[in-house]
């Protein structure tokens, strides 16, 4: 019985060193904040899947998802508030034309999901048609798809400060479709995965309506992709951790494709994780007005911008060149970038250091 005291004792002991372990191991957790382009929904069901699930943390970091609503996640990022962001590639070319040095380290959606929505009875069979028409758009370079849409079928717009009697008319609204459809315009900004389904609910079924998938017109602007700074990238020691901004952002990418993948494979699962973190934002509208029906509506559409491009191709989060050639070379036909982005615009290493892959 003697014996035994010392190796109490010395379990003891060993316990409170693990339980010490444990909680060092936590604090060395990384702080990581990461700006989403909206509020929380399922549009972002794979970061809150790599949060819910752990996948931040075994790559040691601590990563706060940041809503926004209908601000740009590029000020936040610029300013500070945030380390890194996601927001759309036409947006990101933008900003960088602007003196913005923000760059683009991963591409969630391989192909876009902006529509224009009218109702078949407007007798609107193309985008030919839109000469004289009222188009609602977004505000804080959301517009920019709708904006290359026109410039692509010759309108002017009333977008264009310069122009005193533009062929089509922008009316700005935030997000709600049902401020101005179909009332004040005759065509709605509208993404697959969110305001179609508010459409619906708002008692106009999807056979009454006339939906326009930018994409089918060549303007495939990819949309939800992980961006940074060249600030954060230069960080040879991100927030006191000993490791470079590179090193984080590669770890930040490499947890994130892992929670989009299950995501996109565990769809319901996906829902319900999201479900507990949206407010408002997770239901539709009107008879849709449901969280659970519009977030699995959600889920499903942005598998279907998640599983296309690189991601069928096993490179999921890649930047395809040739696309993002090919985007250029549309903004820069359209007059929306004056010049070619410089090279900084894309760190491909970060992805390559993600994935253990190849670009090319």
């Amino acid at each position: 019985m003697k014996k035994a005291a010392p190796v109490l004792v010395l379990s003891t002991f060993a316990l409170l060193l693990g339980s010490i372990g444990s909680s060092a191991s936590a604090q060395k957790l990384i702080p990581v904040k990461l700006q989403l382009k909206w509020f929380p929904q399922a549009q972002f069901a794979g970061f809150f899947v790599a949060k819910e699930k752990g996948f931040f943390k075994d790559e040691g970091l601590d990563v706060t998802l940041l809503p926004i609503g209908d601000q740009s996640p590029i000020s936040t990022v610029q300013a500070g508030a945030a380390d890194f962001g996601t927001t759309w590639i036409t947006d990101l070319l933008v900003a960088r034309q602007q003196g913005l040095p923000m760059v683009h380290i991963a591409q969630i959606f391989q192909k876009s999901g902006y529509t224009l929505v009218s109702l078949k009875s407007s007798n609107l069979n193309s985008p030919k048609d839109f000469k004289g028409k009222k188009i609602g758009v977004w505000p804080s370079g959301n517009e920019y798809p709708a904006v290359a849409l026109l410039k692509k079928f010759g309108y002017t717009s009333s977008l264009e400060a310069s122009v005193a009697n533009p062929d089509v008319q922008a009316v700005t609204y935030p997000f709600d479709p049902s401020i101005v459809f179909p009332d004040k315009v005759d065509l709605v900004s509208a993404m697959t995965y969110n305001e179609v389904d508010q459409i619906i609910g708002l008692g106009f079924p999807q056979s009454k309506l006339k939906i326009f998938k930018l994409s089918d017109s060549g303007i495939n602007l990819l949309e939800d992709l992980m961006f940074t700074s060249e600030k954060v990238l230069a960080d040879k020691n991100f927030a006191g951790s000993g490791m470079s901004g590179k090193e984080v952002a590669a770890k930040l990418v490499r947890a994130s494709i892992k929670g989009w993948d299950y995501a996109v494979k565990n769809q319901a699962e996906a829902v319900k994780i999201v479900l507990p973190v949206c407010g408002n934002t997770c239901k539709g509208s009107g008879s849709r007005s449901d969280a659970t029906g519009h977030q699995t509506w959600q889920m499903t559409e942005v598998a279907k911008l998640y599983n296309a491009g690189s991601t069928m191709k096993g490179k999921a989060g890649l930047l395809d060149p040739k696309a993002y050639s090919e985007s250029v070379k549309l903004l820069r036909g359209l007059g929306i970038l004056k010049a070619d982005p410089s090279s900084g615009a894309v760190d491909y290493s970060i992805w390559e250091m993600a994935t253990g892959k190849k670009v090319k």
